[in-house]
């Protein structure tokens, strides 16, 4: 599945939707994936705001600059593993962009040409994309490497029905069946206090492998392209089991926020990055009323490219 594929609803009815959904026959009560459950942790009013509401967001260059990385590192082992070089790496971000940029054309608007020093800018970005994944190559040998997957989208249905699902940048196997999942990020890496929820995601993601192959995976990874640094992580069944009780209890609390319509904001020190702070109640704004039926949820919302 490619990281452009991101258009495709994998669900018809919003995740806090209370109603159960037949899926393949089974009656689902919602979906949760890491990106939306992350959300809700930070702040519930946010979550309400991109899955209840859909709100549009405008484009920043930092999310853009992580989807043109995440294309580049997924095309490069479309390549014949000699070829996977820095110089190769470098000479397809501009394609990457044009591919980017023709199925989202909001982000056309974040390089205008009618603004003064706007061709200066693009270039500038670009540049920054082409470092960031500069420092991949300090961290991998693309060319020592043969993902068995690559943007998979994974799912698995939990006894309680909620269904867990979303998009895995890399899925690595080795001879002896061992399973790493890799992720990469364009951020720094976070400080301790911060890497249990940065690793809640890659859990989140063993958890569905384990109960969908009955194998846990050998090896978490955090590839933080931002600062060059690797985060890695051995889970075991006790950690997966505690990442399905937290993923239920999110879900419970969402389920809680539906049937009541309270979504509480959590003011913090990243308010100051979101896109939907003058909605909100924290800061003097008056969010939207809420819609009657929510609306589908994209398999987009699943892609974790920061």
């Amino acid at each position: 599945m490619s990281v452009l594929a991101n258009s495709v609803e994998v669900m018809s009815t919003s995740p806090a939707e209370s109603l159960s959904t037949p899926v393949d026959g089974v009656n689902v009560l919602g979906s949760l994936s890491p990106s939306r459950a992350s959300d809700f942790t930070s702040c519930p009013l946010l979550y309400r705001f991109r899955t209840v509401d859909q709100l549009p967001e405008p484009p920043s260059e930092a999310a853009a600059r992580g989807t043109v990385v995440h294309k580049v590192l997924e095309d490069l082992f479309d390549l014949p593993a000699p070829e996977r070089t820095p110089r190769q790496a470098r000479s397809m971000v501009e394609q990457a962009w044009e591919d980017v940029r023709s199925l989202d054309p909001a982000l056309a608007t974040l390089f205008t040409s009618e603004a003064d020093g706007a061709d200066e800018a693009e270039e500038g970005w670009l540049e920054s994309c082409r470092q960031v994944l500069r420092r991949y190559f300090d961290l991998e040998d693309p060319r020592r490497l043969e993902p068995a997957e690559r943007e998979h989208y994974v799912e698995a249905l939990l006894d309680s029905k909620l269904l867990l699902r979303g998009f895995i940048d890399r899925v690595d196997v080795a001879a002896d069946g061992r399973i790493r999942v890799v992720d990469y990020k364009t951020s720094k890496i976070p400080s301790e206090a911060y890497e249990a929820k940065a690793l809640f995601q890659l859990k989140f993601y063993a958890l569905v492998i384990w109960r969908t192959r009955g194998v846990v995976p050998a090896m978490l990874q955090l590839v933080y392209l931002g600062s060059g640094d690797i985060l890695r992580y051995v889970p075991d069944e006790a950690d997966l089991l505690a990442t399905e009780r937290k993923a239920e209890a999110i879900w419970r609390a969402i389920r809680t926020a539906q049937e009541t319509g309270e979504w509480q904001p959590n003011p913090g020190k990243l308010c100051g990055w979101c896109a939907h702070k003058p909605l909100c109640p924290a800061f003097g704004g008056t969010p939207p009323p809420l819609p009657a039926t929510p609306g589908p949820v994209a398999a987009g919302d699943d892609l974790d490219l920061d």
